[in-house]
C-alpha cells in the first residue's frame, strides 16, 4: 500500500475543509441521565481540551459543535440511544440557509420561489422541509436565516433575497397585501381542533356564497347532515379543501397534500377544482406525492432533497417534466448532484420476461364466482385465477368493494354463494388491514421481537424488508405515540414476515 505523501495529505484537508457539517442531536431518544456520556468520553476533539461536545449527566440534552467537529462518526456510534446523527455537505449550502430551529437541529436550505398565475408543485420525501418553507411562505414562521441566537430583522430578511422574487413576494406579505390560507397537512386533526355539524361550519365560513360551486363536485352534499367527528379521512380532506377555498378571498392558496385518502376520480376532482382557482394575480404552491397529479395540477416544479429531519434543500425551479425526471433519476444536472445512490425505475413485468422452464416451476391458483351482500352494497366478484410471484393491483373509486375483495380472500368474511372458499385451504394468507389502530403497549423493537420471532435477527429479512423501511430511528418509540405513517410501515414489516400469500 502506497504511503501517503504530503501532496496527498494536503488535498485531503483541503477536501475535508471544504465540508460543511450538520450535527443533529435527538432531543426526544438523548438522555443524558440515562448513559455513561459515550459521545463525550470518546470524542477526539473533547480529548485534545476542546469543548466540542458539551453534556453533564444533569443535561437535559447533548451539545455539539459544529464548528470544532470534524465529522469523524464515533459520538454516532458510541451513543447508546442512536440519538446522533451527522452529516458533511458542500460548504457552498453554508450562505443558502434560510431557517433552523435550533441548535442541533433540522435546517432549510434555500426557498421555492412562487410565481404570479401559476401553480407551483413541491416534491420530496417526508421530513425534508415542504411543511417548513409552506410556514415561511405563508408568514407562520419567521425565516431566521440559520442565525437562531440572534434572529435578524426583516430588513435585513429582504435584504438577503434582494434580486430575487422572494423579494417582492415578502414585501408583499409585510405590506399586508397578500393573504395566504394552507390547507393543513394533518386532516386527521381536525376533528380535535373543529366540532359541530358540517353544514352550520361551511356556512358559517362562506362568507363569499361559493359553497354551491364545490359541493357537489367534492362530493360533499350527502354529508351535510353530519358531524366533523363522523368523519373519514377521505372525507375530513375533501371538507377542508372547501374550506380553504370559501373561507376567505385570498390570492395565496397553499394545498400541503391535498390527495391523501382520495381515490383516483376524487384526485382528479381535486385538481380540477385547484386549477380553477388560477388568476393572474394569485400564487398558488402544492405539496404532493403523487407525481400523476403533480404532474397534472403544476407549471413548474421545485424539488427538495435531503435527509429526514435533518436538512432539507429546496432546488431551483424546474419545468413539470424535467422536474420529476430529476426527482426519479436523483440527479440534477444543473448542479451535477446525484441526491439519491439509486435512480427510481419501473418495470411492468410481461409473459415475455419469464421462461418457459420458471412457468413451469410456478403455481397457478384458480377462485371462483363469489358474492357478498353488505346491507345495500352487493360485490360480484367472478372467476379467476392468480400465480406465485406476482402483484395484483386493484383499482377502482373508494366504495367499490376492493377492501372486501381482500377480507374474502384473507378468510375475514364469507361470500354468501359459498360455504366455503377451497383456495383458502391451501394458501398462508397475511392480511394487513386499511386502518391500523396502536394498542400494542410496548416500544416497536419489542413488537418486533415478539410477532417477528427469529426472523427479527434473521440478515435477509434485515436487509430486504427492515432496512429498507428505515425504522431505526422509532425502535425505541413507544407504538401508541407512532404516527400514521410509522405504524404503515410496521404492519408492512409484520405483514410480510408470514411466508407465502401476503395481501
Amino acid at each position: 500500500m502506497r504511503k501517503k505523501n504530503k501532496e496527498d495529505l494536503y488535498k485531503e484537508n483541503k477536501l475535508e475543509s471544504s465540508k460543511l457539517r450538520i450535527a443533529i442531536v435527538n432531543s426526544d431518544k438523548c438522555k443524558p441521565k440515562k448513559c455513561n456520556l459515550e459521545c463525550k468520553k470518546n470524542c477526539p476533539i473533547v480529548k485534545t481540551g476542546k469543548f466540542c461536545i458539551e453534556v453533564e449527566n444533569s443535561s437535559k440534552i447533548a451539545y455539539i459543535s459544529e464548528t470544532l467537529c470534524i465529522g469523524c462518526g464515533i459520538c454516532v456510534k458510541k451513543c447508546p440511544f442512536s440519538s446522533i446523527t451527522i452529516i458533511n455537505l458542500p460548504t457552498d449550502l453554508n450562505k443558502d440557509v434560510v431557517h433552523r430551529y435550533g441548535p442541533n437541529t433540522f435546517k432549510l436550505h434555500r426557498l421555492p420561489t412562487p410565481k404570479l398565475g401559476q401553480i407551483l408543485g413541491l416534491v420530496g420525501t417526508n421530513g425534508i422541509g415542504k411543511s417548513t418553507a409552506l410556514k415561511i411562505l405563508s408568514s407562520k414562521l419567521k425565516p431566521n436565516l440559520g442565525k437562531y441566537n440572534n434572529p435578524p430583522e426583516w430588513r435585513d430578511i429582504l435584504s438577503y433575497f434582494r434580486g430575487n422574487e422572494l423579494q417582492i413576494f415578502f414585501t408583499k406579505l409585510l405590506e399586508e397585501k397578500l393573504t395566504p390560507i394552507i390547507k393543513p397537512q394533518n386532516v386527521d386533526m381536525i376533528p380535535k381542533q373543529v366540532k359541530g355539524n358540517i353544514l352550520d361550519i361551511i356556512n358559517k365560513k362562506d362568507k363569499y356564497n361559493q359553497k354551491e360551486k364545490y359541493l357537489d363536485i367534492l362530493e360533499l352534499n350527502h354529508l351535510l347532515d353530519r358531524n366533523v367527528e363522523d368523519l373519514s379521512g377521505g372525507e375530513l380532506q375533501r371538507f377542508a379543501l372547501l374550506i380553504a377555498i370559501i373561507a376567505q378571498n385570498t390570492n395565496v392558496y397553499m394545498f400541503d397534500e391535498p390527495t391523501s385518502y382520495l381515490d383516483i376520480k376524487q384526485r382528479i376532482s381535486m385538481a380540477k377544482v385547484i386549477h380553477g382557482l388560477v388568476r393572474h394575480d394569485n400564487y398558488i404552491i402544492v405539496v404532493e406525492h403523487d407525481l400523476s397529479i403533480l404532474d397534472y395540477l403544476s407549471d413548474y416544479i421545485c424539488c427538495l432533497w435531503g435527509q429526514a429531519g435533518v436538512y432539507g434543500v429546496v432546488t431551483v425551479p424546474f419545468s413539470v417534466r424535467d422536474g420529476i425526471n430529476i426527482f426519479l433519476d436523483g440527479f440534477i444536472p444543473t448542479e451535477n448532484l446525484r441526491i439519491r445512490d439509486e435512480s427510481l425505475n419501473f418495470k411492468l413485468a410481461t409473459d415475455q420476461d419469464a421462461t418457459d422452464e420458471s412457468k413451469k416451476r410456478l403455481h397457478f391458483y384458480e377462485y371462483p364466482k363469489m358474492v357478498k351482500k353488505l346491507n345495500s352494497f352487493t360485490l360480484t366478484i367472478e372467476k379467476g385465477f392468480f400465480s406465485e410471484s406476482e402483484i395484483f393491483v386493484l383499482l377502482g373509486q373508494n366504495g367499490s368493494g376492493k377492501s372486501t375483495f381482500i377480507r374474502l380472500f384473507a378468510g375475514l368474511i364469507q361470500p354468501d354463494n359459498l360455504e366455503e372458499v377451497d383456495i383458502l385451504k391451501k394458501l398462508s394468507v397475511s392480511y394487513k388491514p386499511q386502518q391500523i389502530q396502536a394498542k400494542y403497549t410496548g416500544t416497536v423493537r419489542q413488537l418486533l421481537m415478539s410477532k417477528l420471532k427469529g426472523l427479527y435477527n434473521d440478515p435477509y429479512f434485515n436487509n430486504e424488508i427492515i432496512k429498507p423501511l428505515k425504522i431505526d430511528n422509532i425502535l425505541d418509540n413507544n407504538v401508541l405515540t407512532l404516527s400514521g405513517g410509522e405504524l404503515q410501515k410496521i404492519a408492512i414489516i409484520v405483514t410480510l414476515a408470514k411466508i407465502q400469500i401476503f395481501i
